[in-house]
């Protein structure tokens, strides 16, 4: 009984980190990038993410499109991609910074280009 009370106790005095929050808007930008058909999203969407581990929160898929105007064996995936500045807010040269490391990251990763 006193290694279960001893174990509870230890798992209780374990502490989480506190939520860091930012009193910063975030700065959201879509892109859609045309891949070939058998790139799986996860691949763009981790790609992406890695582009600014510091600065990208969030990244999601909202829009793949296969059709007229793509290609065939093509696909058009839409990303949203969440920046979340924690000191200061950004500039305009910055947040095209990032959006230029997404593009390149995602274009090595996939073989992707940005959709026109």
């Amino acid at each position: 009984l006193s290694a279960v009370s001893a174990c509870r106790s230890s798992a209780a005095t374990r502490s989480k980190p506190a939520l860091k929050l930012s009193d910063l808007q975030p700065v959201s930008r879509d892109f859609a990038f045309v891949v070939d058909r058998d790139v799986a999203a996860e691949k763009l969407l981790r790609a992406a993410k890695n582009a600014d581990k510091a600065l990208i929160t969030g990244v999601e898929v909202f829009d793949v499109f296969e059709g007229k105007g793509v290609g065939d064996g093509k696909k058009s995936v839409g990303i949203a991609v969440t920046l979340q500045p924690n000191d200061k807010t950004l500039t305009d040269e910055e947040i095209e910074k990032v959006a230029s490391a997404v593009v390149a990251a995602v274009a090595k990763a996939t073989g992707a280009t940005l959709r026109t």
